[in-house]
């Protein structure tokens, strides 16, 4: 059976602005990607205490999940909750690091190769990124934490 699904262009806009002292300051940029032929978006809930797997790139399985980071072009994860944090873990072939997203706030990728590496101590002169393997996610100790998860491949 021959797909029926034409692939499109994703369009993402980031727009900031603020006014301070009765002069506004702005700024929008565009990033537009083409040939996307797959996108997946949904919402998760993080329990309280637990470590969720929100992205797989391990090759194993299809499904909400789990993808090929070769063709990850766009990745999005946004805390949904108006008052916690939500700790996320990029684990690499070698490594992993770990990054906090406040409430309301975004954390964005835009590729699976090449694109993390984690150092306990030192100062790296280069970096040597890895390929992504999962990314998963972290709510704390008190409450359960909603994330959006939005992906985009060619």
């Amino acid at each position: 059976m021959a797909t029926t699904i034409a692939s499109g262009t994703l369009t993402v806009k980031l727009t900031e602005s603020v006014s301070l002292n009765g002069t506004a300051y702005s700024a929008v940029n565009n990033l537009t990607i083409a040939a996307i032929n797959e996108i997946q978006q949904r919402i998760v809930t993080v329990p309280n205490s637990t470590l969720v797997k929100l992205y797989d790139f391990t090759g194993i399985g299809t499904g909400a999940g789990s993808y090929d980071r070769t063709t990850l072009k766009y990745l999005r994860i946004t805390n949904k909750d108006d008052t916690n944090n939500i700790s996320v873990n990029l684990l690499g072939t070698a490594s992993n690091t770990w990054t906090e997203i406040t409430p309301g706030a975004s954390f964005i990728i835009a590729t699976g190769v090449g694109v993390v590496q984690g150092v306990a101590s030192a100062v790296v002169p280069t970096p040597t990124l890895e390929n992504l393997v999962t990314v998963t996610a972290y709510s704390g100790l008190v409450n359960n934490v909603d994330v959006e998860c939005y992906v985009a491949m060619t």
